[in-house]
């Protein structure tokens, strides 16, 4: 089959709201949910921390990479990598988290734009697989999407040509500032028109998702850049990539449309489910480390832990604002008490690596550790 062509000439789409209308409802009620409790949790940089890694590992997976939440946290620890691929892989999800925070941070003095996609690509790409492809501008040579190594009468999708790429992007931050008649809608088309555009020589895919909960926050739809859909993507990547490409190939937007609010919908209830389950177990644990402590440091030693759940001794020793004799007696109860558990034995100079497992398999959604 010939590569299918950018749907040139047809963005914005005239969409069939009657057949969404059904989709709308269900997915809006959800994310009304879900922020709820994102707005009861007192810290949720800090308590959603494990699920802002998570979300980031997925979003790298669906492009390829292998590494697991487990194996971020632990490098993060001081933890080797096993291989240099899964090396440059963590790097890859570490460079994702850090491009969704500083384009949080821009989102505090500027719109979402051109402008705070761009930088947040340079910070996706730098020093990564992938640096080498301009990061922070936009692609001025024709690109093509299909299986490695295909050639253009071989792949799967033409994107438009770069020469046509700025008007088109400009049409799309107008549509991006336009007032429609439903948010999540618009959302739907604005995602689905990025990753056709692929304005990007790499990481359109990860940019293209990371909008998704950047978009939320600023039309008002939930109070912090917090959304986590990845999983659900990932989950069905093949529809995925099958709904986008319909798009182009037969201008299917309805389809699209509806796949995507079905996948909000999803999401929502599984990041309610998680982040609550999260706050219990902070709730839990907070009357639990006090007792089992008996100390005035429990809630900093409680807040480490749930800010970073993977660590080394000697970072909480020297980052939790803990009395250091007090911070390793705490480790101490804590082990003793199995609320956290031995990654990595510390041998000679060198730190043991620690894990609170309860809110790993929380944010996992099963327990693997």
């Amino acid at each position: 089959m010939p590569p299918v062509p950018y749907h040139e000439g047809k963005f914005p789409p005239d969409l069939d709201w009657a057949s969404l209308v059904p989709f709308i409802g269900p997915a809006s009620a959800a994310i009304a949910r879900y922020d709820g409790i994102l707005t009861a949790i007192p810290n949720p940089a800090l308590l959603l921390s494990p699920l802002t890694t998570q979300e980031a590992v997925l979003s790298s997976r669906i492009e390829g990479t292998q590494a697991t939440m487990g194996e971020v946290l632990e490098f993060e620890a001081g933890q080797v990598p096993a291989t240099p691929e899964r090396r440059d892989d963590i790097h890859e999800v570490l460079n994702y988290r850090r491009a969704m925070f500083a384009a949080t941070q821009a989102l505090v003095r500027l719109p979402l734009s051109g402008r705070v996609i761009r930088d947040a690509h340079a910070v996706l790409l730098e020093g990564v697989r992938g640096q080498n492809k301009a990061p922070g501008e936009f692609r001025r040579t024709q690109v093509w999407i299909g299986p490695p190594g295909c050639m253009p009468e071989t792949c799967h999708f033409m994107p438009i040509s770069p020469e046509k790429l700025p008007d088109a992007f400009g049409r799309w931050e107008k549509y991006l500032h336009s007032e429609q008649p439903d948010r999540l809608v618009q959302l739907a088309v604005l995602h689905v028109e990025f990753e056709a555009l692929h304005p990007f020589m790499d990481g359109n895919g990860r940019l293209g998702r990371m909008v998704i909960p950047l978009f939320l926050r600023q039309v008002g739809l939930i109070g912090q850049p917090m959304f986590y859909i990845s999983a659900y993507f990932e989950e069905h990547r093949d529809e995925y990539y099958e709904r986008l490409l319909a798009v182009s190939r037969d201008g299917d937007w309805a389809g699209w449309c509806r796949f995507f609010l079905q996948a909000v919908q999803a999401q929502a209830d599984d990041n309610l489910q998680k982040a609550k389950a999260i706050l219990d177990l902070y709730g839990e644990m907070k009357g639990r480390v006090i007792e089992m402590t008996r100390s005035q440091f429990g809630v900093h030693a409680l807040d480490f832990i749930f800010g970073q759940p993977i660590f080394k001794t000697s970072d909480f020793i020297s980052r939790a604002g803990i009395p250091e004799p007090t911070a390793r007696r705490l480790i101490a109860v804590l082990q003793k008490e199995a609320v956290l558990k031995v990654v990595s034995p510390g041998r000679g100079r060198r730190a043991a690596i620690l894990a609170f497992p309860a809110l790993l398999n929380v944010a996992e959604g099963r327990g693997i550790f």
